[in-house]
């Protein structure tokens, strides 16, 4: 999904959307570039990174809205292409924190790289999906095939997760390793016979005939949850700013309920990219349900009665260990802070 690996795979040149969509990536010279050299946080400011995905437009539209200066905080959204990037710079100090998917982002946590998170954006409620041509119908027909994905990424997590669920597993088919956006030109190209991608090619697909999306995230709900991990440095000394970006958040999803086509206008403003049209973004928000305090609390829930989010982060560390011969140790303790979620 938002977090791609790096793939040495080029995109397949194709008149489709997605690849020249989507934002060039910064990279981690290029946070220097943007002024996100300093190591040291700064009291008031948050510089979060972060990749193009809807589900991050809630960040733009608090933004935009004046929710978090309203509380007394500037927030800086740099956007880069992939996981390795963002997560470089934040660990290097560059960044305060990321916005990606919970299953990819603990893959980076370690002894010596301290995050945690502390609010949930969103989550894919169909954002994400399988394609295949149309004769197959069903998980269990993709035993067998080549399919193409990026791995490393929470599309290779979500297709585990999914072929568990029909009593296969990642053996049982032949991977072929690529962007999101590659996987999908592919697949359009008639050169891989499945995909796993996100949107807009789910869309571009359905409203084309080139095959079908087989399944999509709405079957697996809450497994691909997206949310800010800041640095636990951060945390620590800007506890009131941390409230602040919680905050104007909740905002914003509450403004998006009641004003939703003049959010989607600012949202689209600030994510670009391939959704910098309002209606490509406003088709987009379809297939993502964004969260606000009640989510929240129900999905972080406390560090005496851990959230939904717990078992997910197990499922995910043991998937990683299986799937790249890692010994990742990360808990709901090493990784979540739920104690911001709760607005007085």
């Amino acid at each position: 999904m938002r977090l791609q690996s790096q793939s040495s795979n080029a995109p397949i040149s194709l008149k489709l959307p997605p690849s020249t969509w989507r934002r060039r990536a910064l990279g981690f010279a290029g946070a220097a570039a943007l002024g996100l050299s300093s190591v040291a946080a700064q009291a008031g400011t948050l510089s979060i990174g972060h990749t193009t995905w809807v589900g991050y437009g809630t960040l733009y539209l608090a933004q935009a809205k004046g929710f978090f200066k309203e509380n007394g905080l500037t927030v800086e959204l740099p956007t880069f292409e992939d996981s390795s990037s963002y997560m470089a710079a934040q660990a290097a100090g560059h960044l305060d924190g990321s916005a990606g998917t919970i299953a990819e982002l603990l893959k980076y946590r370690s002894p010596d790289f301290c995050f945690k998170t502390v609010v949930v954006l969103d989550g894919s409620n169909g954002g994400d999906g399988v394609l295949t041509d149309d004769a197959v119908t069903s998980v269990e027909q993709l035993k067998g095939q080549t399919v193409a994905m990026n791995e490393g990424s929470a599309s290779q997590f979500w297709l585990s997760y999914l072929l568990k669920q029909h009593g296969l597993s990642l053996s049982d088919v032949t991977v072929q390793n690529m962007s999101a956006d590659a996987a999908a030109a592919a697949f359009i190209a008639g050169r891989v016979p499945v995909a796993v991608t996100w949107e807009p090619n789910l869309s571009f697909v359905r409203s084309h005939d080139v095959g079908h999306v087989l399944v999509d995230s709405s079957a697996t709900p809450g497994v691909i949850i997206d949310v800010v991990a800041l640095s636990c440095n951060v945390i620590d000394n800007q506890p009131d700013d941390v409230k602040a970006l919680v905050a104007g958040l909740y905002q914003a999803v509450d403004y998006l309920k009641s004003h939703p086509e003049a959010s989607y206008r600012l949202m689209a403003e600030g994510v670009g990219g391939y959704l910098k049209d309002p209606a490509d973004l406003a088709e987009a928000t379809k297939g993502v349900e964004f969260y606000g305090e009640p989510g929240n609390r129900r999905i972080l829930g406390t560090q005496e009665e851990p959230g939904s989010i717990s078992a997910l982060i197990d499922v995910a560390r043991d998937t990683w260990n299986q799937l790249e011969d890692r010994n990742i140790s990360a808990t709901y303790a090493d990784i979540v802070d739920p104690s911001f979620v709760e607005q007085p």
